[in-house]
This record gives structure tokens, sequence and C-alpha cells, in this order.
């Protein structure tokens, strides 16, 4: 730990704040999905995104299965695309995507291949609009749709977001039909942060088993 003088004779404990703050960026929610994912993840597979944003999770897909790799991305917001695709284009990794402005419940239009990976991240844009969000129905029937493209040994990934704008219903609703999964097929973990208040985001997994 490094000790460095501060303003007005303060003590400033760098290493120990960094090293803090480094901790809880690995286990913020997006971060912490990627890292359980990668060792799903190889060259040449083919990824979904099923809820584009900003483009974090494309642009992870992207260098996770390499220039032979494909990775599509979905979202019904326009800006959300564009804003992906500049994102891809910045970092080198455009050519394996295919960008679709469209909802992702229709994604089985689009896809024909399976998937290794696909992720969902629930909500809406950031910095967007919060009257445009992801709803239950159409996202209940976007799982059904990922659960069919997804290959065995494959995973889903799902971030849940809960209360405030969003709301419960989405939550309870895709709780509740992945809790009635069939257990040949399909292992679900549900993660939690559990000690954070004013309902912090779920992560959830959905792996295929055969």
């Amino acid at each position: 730990m490094e000790e460095l003088p501060g303003l007005s004779g303060c003590r400033i404990l760098w290493g120990e704040k960094c090293n803090i703050m480094s901790i809880r960026e690995k286990y913020q929610i997006t971060e912490y999905c990627h890292h359980f994912l990668r060792e799903y993840i190889h060259e040449g597979d083919h990824c979904i995104d099923a809820t584009c944003g900003k483009g974090c999770d494309t642009e992870f897909l992207c260098r996770s299965v390499g220039k032979t790799g494909r990775v599509y991305g979905f979202d019904i917001q326009r800006e959300a695309v564009e804003q992906t695709r500049i994102r891809l284009e910045r970092a080198g990794c455009a050519d394996q995507a295919v960008l679709i402005c469209d909802g992702h419940e229709k994604m089985a239009d689009y896809v024909k291949d399976q998937a290794a990976v696909i992720m969902f991240n629930f909500g809406y844009l950031p910095g967007g609009d919060h009257s445009v969000a992801t709803r239950s129905r159409t996202s209940l029937k976007a799982v059904q749709e990922g659960l069919g493209l997804l290959k065995t040994g494959g995973v889903m990934s799902l971030c849940i977001y809960s209360g405030g704008d969003t709301g419960y219903e989405e939550k309870n609703t895709l709780l509740a039909y992945l809790k009635g999964l069939d257990t040949k097929y399909w292992l679900v973990i549900v993660h939690s942060y559990y000690n954070r208040r004013n309902d912090p985001p779920l992560p959830v997994f959905v792996i295929r088993l055969a």
C-alpha cells in the first residue's frame, strides 16, 4: 500500500483505495456476467446479444468469438443499434456482428444457427427514455425463443432489473417461468447481491444440459 500526501495534510491510502475499487468493479453485474461466460465461448462460435443497449455486451461477444465467429445483436431502438455499431467499429470488431433493429422476441426469424451464449440485459437504454423499456410479455417470448436456439452446453445470461421505473412484473414473470424449466434439460442459477439495498440487479444463468 502506497501512502501519498493529500491536501491540507490529509493522507491518501492510494493502494488500498484502488484495490477496493477494482474489487467492486469486478463484481459489477456486467463484468460479473462476462467473467462467468468467458469459459463457454470459443473462437468461431455464434452468440446473441438480445439487448444491445450501448454495445458493451455486443463488443464482449465479438471479441470472444474472434474473426471467424458471428454475433447477432438486437435492439428495438435505432439509437441503440447505431451506438453499438459505432462502438464496434472503433473496437475493430464490427465485421463479425450482425445488428438488427427489431424486437428480441423475433430473434428466431433472423438467427438460424445454434448459439453458444445468449445475453439479456433487461430494462431501458442507459441515459435514454425510461418509458421505452423491456416488458414482461415480449421478454418472456424472447427468452423462450432464445432457449430454442441455445446449443447443448450453452448458456443464457439474464441481467434482471426491478423496482423504480421498471417495477416487478418482468422480474416475477421471468423467474416464475425459469423455475418451471425441466431439470433434465436445464440448470438455472440465480445469483443475488444479498446485502445490497434498493432492488439490486439479479444475475441469472441458464445452462442447457441436453
